[in-house]
């Protein structure tokens, strides 16, 4: 019994120092635990903070950044604007024209107008960089009416006149509903050429705004839907590696039709000059920025636009390649049907870059000129 007894105190003895053993290597596991714990919540953060952080727009002119090789304008909030003019000098024009480029483009951009037409009907061209492309700066408030307001202030620093006409293609389109809603007083007329469409404009019947939509690649859908509902992950997405992003960006031919096809040719032969300048100072400041100002918040609807024209002095125009892959053209037929006085051209084997193409270019011109 003496020796049982013994047994048990030493078994109880050996128990609490296993106990007190435990306690304190679980002391120590904690204690080197608990910093590398603290280490990978602030590499996670750092992560996801440069992963959602563009990087600054190296600004042209700056130290850092490319050389200006354009003439620009100073803007009231002290940004500038790149600009080029084209066809006959402005004081012998009778017809002055602001193009407003697309998604991915510059002022530099070829229009194919015939010389001819250009010299018979005495029109002046004037292209810009929109904010961020080019050498023109970038605009961190970028939106649709400032877009508009940019052209406004450029019109009027080059003296071009109280009215204008304007033609905007595709994503240079969304300025244009921006033109129409806050200076309508300063348009002569207008064209949106294979134009923008926003998904969630709230004037869109579900059906429509679907059928539209469905009919882009999966990858466009998601970025445009990052960009309308969660653009501070906007640069994230684009620049992530595990899912495919913006089709276009990435230089996906899938979106082309067969007319596009052609013409992307031609241009692969004859490069324009000044490409190389689009994304100079950003891919950011200049491509994403400009997705996120389209699909952004709109303060307006286009079917809360007037009229700019009661009196038929001018004329508000869309035209849509039935083949545009780019652009479903469900959206804008829809709009023309439901807003009278937008007359609307639907051109049966013509893709996105139908403005691409001399006749289409020409027809374009005639009408928004009513010549």
């Amino acid at each position: 019994m003496t020796s049982g007894r013994i047994k048990k105190k030493i078994s109880a003895s050996s128990a609490r120092a296993h106990t007190r053993a435990n306690r304190a290597k679980s002391s120590s596991f904690s204690a080197m635990i608990a910093p590398i714990a603290v280490a990978l919540t602030v590499g996670l953060l750092g992560w996801a903070y440069r992963s959602l952080k563009p990087p600054p727009p190296k600004i042209c002119g700056s130290p850092d950044g490319p050389l200006v090789t354009s003439p620009r304008i100073k803007l009231g909030d002290g940004r500038h604007l790149a600009y080029r003019e084209a066809g006959v000098p402005k004081e012998e024009a009778q017809y002055k024209i602001v193009v407003i480029h697309g998604f991915d483009t510059s002022k530099d951009l070829n229009l194919p107008a015939p010389q001819e037409l250009i010299e018979e009907l005495k029109i002046y061209f004037l292209f810009f960089d929109r904010a961020g492309y080019g050498d023109s700066d970038p605009n961190p408030k970028r939106s649709v009416k400032s877009e508009a307001y940019d052209v406004q202030e450029l019109a009027d620093k080059l003296q071009i006149g109280s009215k204008f006409f304007v033609i905007g293609i595709s994503m240079g389109a969304y300025p244009i509903y921006g033109c129409l809603k806050y200076i309508p007083h300063r348009l002569a007329g207008a064209s949106l050429v294979v134009p923008f469409v926003h998904y969630w404009w709230p004037c869109l019947p579900a059906n429509i705004s679907n059928e539209s939509f469905n009919k882009l690649l999966p990858q466009d859908q998601w970025s445009f839907r990052i960009a309308y509902y969660t653009p501070w992950l906007f640069y994230w997405w684009m620049t992530q590696k595990w899912f495919p992003s913006l089709s276009i960006v990435a230089g996906n031919m899938a979106i082309f039709g067969q007319s596009d096809l052609e013409i992307l040719k031609k241009w692969s032969e004859a490069p324009s000059v000044g490409q190389e300048k689009i994304r100079q100072q950003g891919i950011y400041e200049s491509l994403y920025r400009d997705i996120m100002a389209g699909y952004g918040k709109w303060e307006f609807d286009p079917m809360d636009l007037e009229n700019p024209f009661p009196d038929n002095e001018g004329s508000v125009h869309i035209w849509q390649g039935y083949e545009d892959r780019i652009i479903p053209l469900q959206v804008n037929r829809y709009l023309s049907e439901k807003i009278p006085w937008i007359q609307y051209h639907e051109i049966p084997e013509a893709g996105h870059l139908l403005i691409f193409e001399s006749k289409n270019c020409e027809a374009v011109l005639r009408a928004l000129l009513n010549r």
